[in-house]
């Protein structure tokens, strides 16, 4: 069944990129390309043109409406989480430090962005509460669901990794910083 099911949608993504519509019942699926022509014989050119595949709801999929159940469990999530940390120089996940390398954090909504000055990287002792910021400088790449850094100069011990940040999904900053409080504790040994 997977594999019928797999052949079927790649046939379906060939007449599309051929330029047909597709009708399913479920959806109804199209090819469109954007942007001006400036005349008829122009032709397509990927700076000023663009193709999308639109997707609109078919009968059958517009007939299960009435069937649907909603029960509202509460406000979703919006915080920002680190999930994992890799330490690039030993290769280990949620456990070791390496000072001076790279470390990869992913997460959600961990883009460090805001003129706020607690806005950072920080490693906490967990012995001594001592925070070390990362420096900007040592920032290598810095997207919302994604932070690779440089590991700052720690002396051996337990710390404690902490995103701030004033980031949200849309265009808006936070009026104040959140923090992401990685939930396990990262060792330099």
């Amino acid at each position: 069944m997977e594999h019928a099911t797999e052949l079927f949608l790649k046939e379906m993504a060939y007449q599309l990129c051929d330029g047909y519509s597709i009708n399913t019942g479920y959806f109804t699926a199209g090819t469109q390309i954007r942007g001006v022509f400036d005349s008829p014989t122009e032709t397509f050119s990927n700076p000023k043109h663009s193709i999308l595949f639109q997707f609109n709801q078919g009968e059958k999929l517009r007939a299960e409406i009435p069937n649907i159940e909603i029960s509202i469990l509460g406000v979703a999530d919006a915080t920002s989480a680190i999930l994992q940390v890799k330490d690039v120089k030993s290769g280990t996940i949620n456990d070791l430090l390496t000072p001076g390398r790279n470390l990869k954090i992913s997460g959600s909504k961990i883009k460090v962005a805001g003129e706020d000055k607690a806005n950072g990287i920080y490693f906490v002792n967990t012995d001594t509460d001592d925070r070390t910021q990362v420096e900007l400088s040592d920032v290598v790449n810095n997207n919302p669901s994604e932070l690779i850094i440089i590991v700052p100069i720690l002396s051996a011990g337990t710390y404690r990794l902490e995103v701030v940040t004033q980031f949200t999904s849309n265009s808006i900053l936070l009026k104040e910083p959140r923090t992401a409080a990685f939930d396990k504790i990262l060792t330099v040994a």
